[in-house]
Protein backbone atom coordinates (compact mmCIF):
# COMPACT_ATOMS: atom_id res chain seq x y z
CA UNK A 1 0.00 0.00 0.00
CA UNK A 2 2.77 2.37 0.63
CA UNK A 3 3.98 2.06 -2.84
CA UNK A 4 0.77 2.55 -4.41
CA UNK A 5 0.26 5.67 -2.52
CA UNK A 6 4.01 6.93 -3.31
CA UNK A 7 3.61 7.03 -6.97
CA UNK A 8 0.70 10.13 -7.26
CA UNK A 9 3.03 11.94 -4.77
CA UNK A 10 6.23 11.43 -7.16
CA UNK A 11 3.70 12.40 -10.04
CA UNK A 12 2.61 15.30 -8.93
CA UNK A 13 6.11 16.31 -7.95
CA UNK A 14 7.50 15.73 -10.94
CA UNK A 15 4.14 18.12 -12.31
CA UNK A 16 5.37 20.84 -9.87
CA UNK A 17 8.94 20.77 -11.09
CA UNK A 18 8.07 20.38 -14.88
CA UNK A 19 6.31 23.85 -14.31
CA UNK A 20 8.64 25.34 -12.14
CA UNK A 21 11.37 24.59 -15.07
CA UNK A 22 8.79 25.86 -17.62
CA UNK A 23 8.37 29.09 -16.11
CA UNK A 24 12.25 29.68 -15.86
CA UNK A 25 12.19 28.90 -19.44
CA UNK A 26 9.71 31.22 -19.98
CA UNK A 27 10.81 34.66 -17.39
CA UNK A 28 14.58 33.14 -19.87
CA UNK A 29 13.15 33.35 -23.13
CA UNK A 30 11.42 36.72 -21.89
CA UNK A 31 14.48 38.33 -20.54
CA UNK A 32 15.15 37.99 -24.32
CA UNK A 33 14.18 41.70 -26.15
CA UNK A 34 14.40 42.06 -30.11
CA UNK A 35 13.17 45.63 -30.26
CA UNK A 36 11.91 46.47 -33.67
CA UNK A 37 12.83 49.42 -35.85
CA UNK A 38 10.95 52.65 -34.80
CA UNK A 39 9.91 51.40 -31.53
CA UNK A 40 11.11 51.98 -27.78
CA UNK A 41 10.97 49.80 -24.84
CA UNK A 42 11.69 51.27 -21.40
CA UNK A 43 13.02 48.95 -18.45
CA UNK A 44 12.44 49.38 -14.99
CA UNK A 45 14.54 47.29 -12.38
CA UNK A 46 12.81 46.14 -9.35
CA UNK A 47 10.28 49.01 -10.26
CA UNK A 48 12.86 51.43 -10.84
CA UNK A 49 13.34 52.83 -14.53
CA UNK A 50 16.24 51.17 -15.63
CA UNK A 51 17.35 52.22 -19.36
CA UNK A 52 15.45 52.71 -22.78
CA UNK A 53 15.94 49.87 -25.26
CA UNK A 54 16.03 50.65 -28.79
CA UNK A 55 15.53 48.72 -31.91
CA UNK A 56 17.80 45.49 -31.87
CA UNK A 57 18.81 42.22 -29.81
CA UNK A 58 18.78 42.82 -25.63
CA UNK A 59 19.08 40.53 -23.08
CA UNK A 60 17.25 41.98 -19.87
CA UNK A 61 17.73 39.98 -15.77
CA UNK A 62 15.15 37.50 -15.56
CA UNK A 63 12.86 38.32 -12.37
CA UNK A 64 15.00 41.64 -11.71
CA UNK A 65 14.55 43.50 -14.84
CA UNK A 66 11.06 44.17 -17.17
CA UNK A 67 9.80 46.30 -20.31
CA UNK A 68 7.39 48.58 -18.50
CA UNK A 69 6.38 50.36 -21.47
CA UNK A 70 6.22 49.97 -25.42
CA UNK A 71 6.69 53.16 -27.34
CA UNK A 72 5.98 53.67 -30.80
CA UNK A 73 8.54 56.48 -32.26
CA UNK A 74 6.29 56.62 -35.48
CA UNK A 75 3.69 59.55 -36.41
CA UNK A 76 0.22 58.73 -35.55
CA UNK A 77 -3.10 60.65 -36.24
CA UNK A 78 -5.21 61.02 -33.54
CA UNK A 79 -9.31 61.95 -34.37
CA UNK A 80 -10.31 64.56 -32.47
CA UNK A 81 -14.26 63.97 -32.08
CA UNK A 82 -17.12 67.02 -32.85
CA UNK A 83 -17.21 69.38 -30.36
CA UNK A 84 -19.61 72.61 -29.69
CA UNK A 85 -18.27 75.85 -29.91
CA UNK A 86 -19.56 79.56 -29.88
CA UNK A 87 -17.88 81.94 -32.41
CA UNK A 88 -18.03 85.91 -31.23
CA UNK A 89 -21.05 86.54 -32.72
CA UNK A 90 -22.51 84.03 -30.42
CA UNK A 91 -23.48 81.58 -33.27
CA UNK A 92 -23.04 78.07 -32.18
CA UNK A 93 -20.76 75.77 -34.65
CA UNK A 94 -19.22 71.96 -34.58
CA UNK A 95 -15.97 72.06 -35.01
CA UNK A 96 -13.86 68.22 -35.10
CA UNK A 97 -10.02 67.64 -36.46
CA UNK A 98 -7.37 65.28 -36.26
CA UNK A 99 -3.68 65.79 -34.89
CA UNK A 100 -0.36 64.54 -36.57
CA UNK A 101 1.76 63.81 -33.14
CA UNK A 102 4.59 61.39 -32.64
CA UNK A 103 7.12 60.70 -29.68
CA UNK A 104 10.39 62.49 -29.31
CA UNK A 105 11.39 60.90 -25.84
CA UNK A 106 9.94 57.63 -24.69
CA UNK A 107 10.77 58.18 -20.68
CA UNK A 108 8.80 61.34 -20.78
CA UNK A 109 5.95 59.49 -22.80
CA UNK A 110 5.49 56.68 -20.44
CA UNK A 111 6.13 58.87 -16.93
CA UNK A 112 5.60 62.33 -17.94
CA UNK A 113 1.74 61.81 -18.08
CA UNK A 114 -0.98 59.18 -17.99
CA UNK A 115 -2.08 59.06 -21.30
CA UNK A 116 -0.56 61.34 -23.99
CA UNK A 117 -2.95 61.12 -26.72
CA UNK A 118 -6.03 61.71 -24.72
CA UNK A 119 -4.42 64.63 -23.23
CA UNK A 120 -3.25 66.06 -26.73
CA UNK A 121 -7.02 65.64 -27.88
CA UNK A 122 -8.17 67.75 -24.54
CA UNK A 123 -6.06 70.53 -24.68
CA UNK A 124 -6.39 70.71 -28.65
CA UNK A 125 -10.33 70.86 -28.13
CA UNK A 126 -10.16 73.09 -25.56
CA UNK A 127 -8.24 75.56 -27.69
CA UNK A 128 -10.13 75.46 -30.55
CA UNK A 129 -12.72 76.71 -28.20
CA UNK A 130 -10.95 79.40 -27.01
CA UNK A 131 -9.61 80.66 -30.58
CA UNK A 132 -13.16 80.36 -32.40
CA UNK A 133 -14.68 82.50 -29.70
CA UNK A 134 -12.56 85.22 -30.65
CA UNK A 135 -13.53 84.56 -34.44
CA UNK A 136 -16.72 85.76 -36.04
CA UNK A 137 -18.75 82.93 -38.19
CA UNK A 138 -17.57 83.77 -41.35
CA UNK A 139 -13.46 84.16 -39.91
CA UNK A 140 -13.46 80.93 -38.52
CA UNK A 141 -13.96 79.06 -42.30
CA UNK A 142 -11.61 81.41 -43.76
CA UNK A 143 -8.84 81.31 -41.15
CA UNK A 144 -8.49 78.10 -40.11
CA UNK A 145 -4.66 77.91 -40.56
CA UNK A 146 -5.00 80.47 -37.50
CA UNK A 147 -6.55 78.13 -35.93
CA UNK A 148 -4.44 75.05 -36.85
CA UNK A 149 -1.20 77.19 -35.80
CA UNK A 150 -2.52 78.13 -32.62
CA UNK A 151 -3.43 74.30 -31.81
CA UNK A 152 -0.15 73.57 -32.80
CA UNK A 153 1.65 76.18 -30.56
CA UNK A 154 -0.46 75.38 -27.85
CA UNK A 155 0.23 71.39 -28.10
CA UNK A 156 4.08 71.97 -28.59
CA UNK A 157 4.34 73.73 -25.57
CA UNK A 158 2.30 70.82 -23.37
CA UNK A 159 4.18 68.47 -25.74
CA UNK A 160 7.99 69.09 -24.53
CA UNK A 161 6.71 67.84 -21.16
CA UNK A 162 4.96 64.67 -22.27
CA UNK A 163 8.06 63.72 -24.96
CA UNK A 164 5.48 64.22 -27.63
CA UNK A 165 6.08 66.44 -30.59
CA UNK A 166 2.99 67.79 -32.72
CA UNK A 167 3.79 68.55 -36.14
CA UNK A 168 0.46 70.14 -37.26
CA UNK A 169 -3.60 70.03 -36.92
CA UNK A 170 -6.07 69.91 -39.37
CA UNK A 171 -9.81 71.14 -39.11
CA UNK A 172 -11.45 68.27 -41.07
CA UNK A 173 -15.26 69.95 -40.74
CA UNK A 174 -16.92 73.32 -39.59
CA UNK A 175 -20.47 72.65 -39.40
CA UNK A 176 -22.70 76.07 -38.42
CA UNK A 177 -26.21 75.33 -37.58
CA UNK A 178 -28.95 74.39 -39.96
CA UNK A 179 -30.80 77.69 -40.07
CA UNK A 180 -27.34 78.93 -40.35
CA UNK A 181 -26.24 76.96 -43.48
CA UNK A 182 -29.37 78.20 -45.13
CA UNK A 183 -28.51 81.68 -44.27
CA UNK A 184 -25.07 81.60 -45.80
CA UNK A 185 -26.15 79.13 -48.39
CA UNK A 186 -28.32 82.21 -49.28
CA UNK A 187 -25.84 84.81 -48.87
CA UNK A 188 -23.54 83.33 -50.82
CA UNK A 189 -26.18 82.61 -54.00
CA UNK A 190 -27.22 86.38 -53.82
CA UNK A 191 -22.86 87.67 -53.90
CA UNK A 192 -22.85 85.19 -56.89
CA UNK A 193 -25.69 86.83 -58.70
CA UNK A 194 -24.07 90.37 -57.73
CA UNK A 195 -20.76 89.25 -58.94
CA UNK A 196 -22.89 88.07 -62.49
CA UNK A 197 -24.12 91.39 -62.55
CA UNK A 198 -21.17 93.58 -62.23
CA UNK A 199 -19.51 90.93 -64.45
CA UNK A 200 -21.76 91.38 -67.23
CA UNK A 201 -22.16 95.23 -66.77
CA UNK A 202 -18.44 95.54 -66.91
CA UNK A 203 -18.54 93.34 -70.07
CA UNK A 204 -21.02 95.19 -71.52
CA UNK A 205 -19.53 98.96 -70.38
CA UNK A 206 -16.24 97.53 -72.42
CA UNK A 207 -17.77 96.22 -75.38
CA UNK A 208 -19.56 99.74 -75.60
CA UNK A 209 -15.98 101.55 -75.13
CA UNK A 210 -14.48 99.10 -77.59
CA UNK A 211 -17.92 99.67 -80.47
CA UNK A 212 -17.32 103.63 -79.80
CA UNK A 213 -12.92 103.72 -80.32
CA UNK A 214 -13.68 101.53 -82.90
CA UNK A 215 -16.17 103.57 -84.63
CA UNK A 216 -13.83 106.47 -83.44
CA UNK A 217 -11.19 105.17 -85.25
CA UNK A 218 -12.94 104.35 -88.30
CA UNK A 219 -13.93 107.95 -88.69
CA UNK A 220 -10.40 109.72 -88.22
CA UNK A 221 -9.53 107.12 -90.82
CA UNK A 222 -11.92 108.23 -93.22
CA UNK A 223 -11.66 111.93 -92.47
CA UNK A 224 -7.79 111.18 -92.80
CA UNK A 225 -8.40 109.64 -95.88
CA UNK A 226 -11.05 112.42 -97.02
CA UNK A 227 -8.08 114.76 -96.14
CA UNK A 228 -5.36 113.48 -98.25
CA UNK A 229 -7.60 112.96 -101.04
CA UNK A 230 -8.30 116.58 -101.03
CA UNK A 231 -4.95 117.88 -100.47
CA UNK A 232 -3.76 115.25 -103.72
CA UNK A 233 -6.82 116.67 -105.76
CA UNK A 234 -5.46 120.32 -104.66
CA UNK A 235 -1.80 119.53 -104.97
CA UNK A 236 -3.03 118.16 -108.81
CA UNK A 237 -5.58 121.13 -109.98
CA UNK A 238 -2.31 123.66 -108.35
CA UNK A 239 0.06 121.65 -110.86
CA UNK A 240 -2.42 121.21 -113.59
CA UNK A 241 -2.73 125.07 -113.56
CA UNK A 242 0.73 125.57 -113.56
CA UNK A 243 1.12 123.63 -116.54
CA UNK A 244 -1.50 125.37 -118.09
CA UNK A 245 -0.28 128.75 -117.13
CA UNK A 246 2.97 127.70 -118.64
CA UNK A 247 1.77 126.33 -121.65
CA UNK A 248 -0.92 129.95 -121.91
CA UNK A 249 2.86 131.75 -120.91
CA UNK A 250 4.55 129.87 -123.82
CA UNK A 251 1.69 130.01 -126.77
CA UNK A 252 1.47 133.93 -126.32
CA UNK A 253 5.03 134.21 -126.35
CA UNK A 254 5.22 132.17 -129.61
CA UNK A 255 2.10 134.50 -130.82
CA UNK A 256 3.79 137.89 -130.27
CA UNK A 257 6.85 136.37 -131.88
CA UNK A 258 4.70 135.66 -134.59
CA UNK A 259 3.28 139.01 -134.97
CA UNK A 260 6.57 140.37 -134.78
CA UNK A 261 7.25 138.15 -138.26
CA UNK A 262 6.23 139.88 -141.72
CA UNK A 263 2.73 139.18 -142.02
CA UNK A 264 1.90 138.33 -138.34
CA UNK A 265 -0.58 140.77 -137.78
CA UNK A 266 -2.53 139.43 -140.94
CA UNK A 267 -2.62 136.16 -140.22
CA UNK A 268 -3.49 136.64 -136.11
CA UNK A 269 -6.41 139.10 -137.54
CA UNK A 270 -7.32 136.09 -140.18
CA UNK A 271 -7.86 133.76 -137.43
CA UNK A 272 -9.58 136.10 -135.29
CA UNK A 273 -12.18 136.20 -137.81
CA UNK A 274 -12.91 132.88 -138.32
CA UNK A 275 -13.08 132.77 -135.01
CA UNK A 276 -15.47 135.17 -134.78
CA UNK A 277 -17.65 133.81 -137.56
CA UNK A 278 -17.55 130.24 -135.97
CA UNK A 279 -19.16 131.94 -132.53
CA UNK A 280 -21.91 133.26 -134.59
CA UNK A 281 -23.02 129.83 -135.91
CA UNK A 282 -24.69 129.04 -132.58
CA UNK A 283 -26.64 131.77 -132.38
CA UNK A 284 -29.67 130.40 -133.72
CA UNK A 285 -29.58 127.21 -131.01
CA UNK A 286 -32.88 127.32 -128.90
CA UNK A 287 -32.34 128.58 -125.02
CA UNK A 288 -29.12 130.07 -125.24
CA UNK A 289 -28.68 133.52 -124.50
CA UNK A 290 -26.10 135.73 -125.89
CA UNK A 291 -24.86 139.03 -125.02
CA UNK A 292 -23.51 140.60 -128.18
CA UNK A 293 -22.19 144.30 -128.70
CA UNK A 294 -24.62 147.33 -130.39
CA UNK A 295 -22.92 146.89 -133.81
CA UNK A 296 -22.31 143.19 -134.33
CA UNK A 297 -21.21 143.20 -138.07
CA UNK A 298 -18.55 146.03 -137.13
CA UNK A 299 -15.87 143.57 -136.94
CA UNK A 300 -12.92 146.15 -137.56
CA UNK A 301 -13.86 148.12 -134.31
CA UNK A 302 -13.24 145.05 -132.51
CA UNK A 303 -10.23 144.10 -134.03
CA UNK A 304 -9.03 147.84 -133.60
CA UNK A 305 -9.84 147.87 -129.74
CA UNK A 306 -8.00 144.55 -130.04
CA UNK A 307 -4.71 146.57 -131.26
CA UNK A 308 -4.52 144.68 -134.09
CA UNK A 309 -4.36 147.11 -137.46
CA UNK A 310 -5.63 145.55 -140.29
CA UNK A 311 -3.80 146.19 -143.45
Amino acid sequence: MNSVSAEPMEIVVLVIWAAIFLYLAFKFIQAICLVPTQSAYVVERLGKYKCTLEAGFHVLLPFIDRVAFIQDLKEETIDVPPQECFSMDEVNVEVDGVIYIQITDPLKASYGITDYRFAAMQLAQTTTRSVIGTLELDRTFEERDIISAKVVEVLDKAGEAWGVRVHRYEIKNITPPLTVKNAMELQVTAERERRAILAKSLGDKASRINRSEGQMTEMINISEGEKQRQINSAEGKAEEIIAIAKATGESIRRIAQSIEQPGGEEALSMQLTEQYLDKLKGLNQKDRKVILPINLLDFNQWVDTLGITKK
